[in-house]
């Protein structure tokens, strides 16, 4: 494992759209080695979830600490999301640091995607674990959560 550097805003690399991972590329080497960085880098930084993109490798793999411990989901997808929303969390993100703001989420959301190992996963996810799969597979599209943050303030230092 390696620790990669976490790319901060502004870099175009966050801007860019992340490519669907095969289920060869997923069986190989690279991906296995990026799924282990993306841990190693995720640990190291303090997060409860990073995207790929966030380390430069625009593959659609993130990595979302329920509370039980980090996993990593490869092709997220959502595929349904709850009528109510809301600000349920105060959101951060390794690469805009010292910045926290409120992002209107759906509480629940629908998760399908892939483990590491290619099996398919399917989860029905809310509060806090829903705001993480919705904010990092916005990493995935080319979004940060400050281009949908209803308020948002700086605290240096952090």
């Amino acid at each position: 494992m390696t620790h990669l550097p976490v790319i901060k805003n502004p870099s175009d690399l966050l801007r860019k759209k992340s490519e669907p991972v095969s289920k060869e590329e997923l069986a190989g080497k690279e991906i296995q080695t990026l799924i282990d960085d993306l841990l190693d880098s995720m640990r190291l930084e303090n997060g409860i979830g990073i995207a790929a993109p966030q380390i430069g490798v625009h593959k659609r793999v993130i990595i979302v600490d329920d509370g039980k411990g980090p996993a990593a989901y490869v092709n997220p997808e959502i595929t349904a999301r709850s009528i109510r929303k809301g600000h349920f969390i105060e959101e951060g993100c390794l690469s805009v640091p010292g910045i926290w703001g409120y992002v209107t989420r759906h509480k629940v959301v629908k998760v399908r995607a892939l483990d590491r190992n290619g099996e398919r996963v399917a989860l029905k996810v809310k509060d806090l674990t829903s705001v993480i799969f919705q904010h990092e597979i916005d990493h995935l599209d080319g979004i940060l959560f400050i281009d949908k943050a209803d308020t948002y303030t700086r605290h240096p230092g952090m």
